[in-house]
């Protein structure tokens, strides 16, 4: 029996089951199962013989964002109004058979979009090439969910689906769950909060179903079993996703109301080119990216080559992005902006800049 025919009746048992106190044991390790298959899945996509022409794109840009929705829903004529990239569009569905990566320049940072084939419903056990689709999409730094807003929120439903089967988890953080494997002394349990989802006895039964009978767990959260089979797991990928609604243009404007106030959403008309500047800086906000300019002694500071980097970054990650020996010659930096409480200010390594600070750096 292969992988695809184990994890069907498995869904359609968690499907039918009641939960509730009496069932939790029993989903729980209905659950640990599912994931387990559905891991097996996963390495079976990453062999050499599953991989697909035009899917082993190469990371550019100071950013990476995966474009993903149903064929036909807008993603090809998004990214020919906002780049210079010829992503054949049409009417009709799956115009796109590769994944094509162009870049989208904003705020001086270059984001290398990855605008992939039209997921449909099985793309997490291979339809329609989706296995591969949904491993590119893996490697990303923000997801854009591209969705009809004529369909209502079943494309919406469908395609979350689809990534949480193969590990792709959406706007979630990471469970604050400590778990090692030991090679003895049985299953250490503790928690520093009341947990009302799982008990000991629950993640006892996971863990023997994972073949793991040696291990120190404390959960600092109040975590669902499927958090913890997620740590268990160890290969699943937290990124925030940005939903955009397209073809507001056919809707009622009650409709386009209520689909703008939805938390992380933006709603958009390729066709009308409405709103499309709107979801770039949706974009900027989700990525958290920071641009510093640098200045050198007795000379204006340069604003037409930033240096991009992270929200949160310090002194020492500008002196690697400049070059890796500069921090270990570095005696201390003159920093503009507001990260400061005058400028210019005498700073350390430490110092944490903030968006279109200036920087100069003055050497051993």
């Amino acid at each position: 029996m292969g992988i695809l025919e184990k994890i069907s009746p498995i869904e359609k048992e968690i499907a039918r089951t009641q939960k509730n106190k009496a069932t939790e044991y029993h989903l729980g390790l209905l659950k640990a199962k599912l994931a387990k298959y559905r891991s097996h899945l996963l390495e079976h996509s990453k062999s050499p013989a599953a991989k697909g022409e035009g899917f082993d794109v190469m990371k550019s840009g100071d950013a990476r964002v995966a474009l993903i929705g149903f064929p036909s829903v807008g993603k090809s004529t998004f990214l020919s109004l906002m780049t210079s990239t010829a992503s054949e569009a049409a009417s009709y569905e799956f115009t796109t058979f590769f994944c094509i990566p162009p870049l989208i320049e904003y705020k001086g940072a270059n984001k290398q979009v990855l605008d992939l084939p039209g997921i449909i419903e099985g793309a997490a056990q291979g339809k329609g090439r989706g296995r591969q689709v949904i491993a590119v999409a893996r490697t990303a730094d923000v997801v854009i969910m591209m969705l009809d807003a004529t369909k209502g929120e079943v494309q919406r439903a469908l395609l979350e689906k689809e990534l949480e089967s193969v590990g792709i988890r959406l706007n979630k953080s990471k469970p604050n769950i400590y778990f090692k494997p030991k090679k003895g002394g049985g299953i250490s349990f503790n928690s520093t909060v009341t947990l009302t989802q799982c008990s000991e006895k629950l993640v006892q039964l996971i863990l023997h179903e994972y073949k793991i009978f040696n291990a120190e767990v404390l959960f600092r959260e109040d975590c669902s079993p499927d958090e913890f089979i997620d740590v268990i797991v160890g290969n699943r990928v937290y990124m925030p996703c940005l939903y955009v609604y397209n073809k507001i243009d056919q809707i009622s404007m009650e409709e386009v109301d209520r689909l703008a106030r939805r938390p992380l959403s933006v709603v958009i008309s390729c066709g009308m080119k409405v709103n499309l500047e709107k979801k770039l800086e949706k974009l900027w906000e989700y990525l958290a990216l920071t641009c510093i300019y640098t200045k050198k002694r007795g000379q204006r500071p340069d604003f037409t080559d930033a240096i991009i980097l992270r929200k949160g970054a310090s002194v020492e990650h500008v002196c690697h992005r400049i070059h890796r020996s500069l921090a270990s010659q570095f005696k201390y930096a003159l920093v503009w902006g507001t990260s400061t409480k005058y400028s210019p200010q005498r700073v350390g390594l430490t110092h944490m800049m903030e968006h279109e600070d200036v920087i100069q750096i003055v050497k051993k």
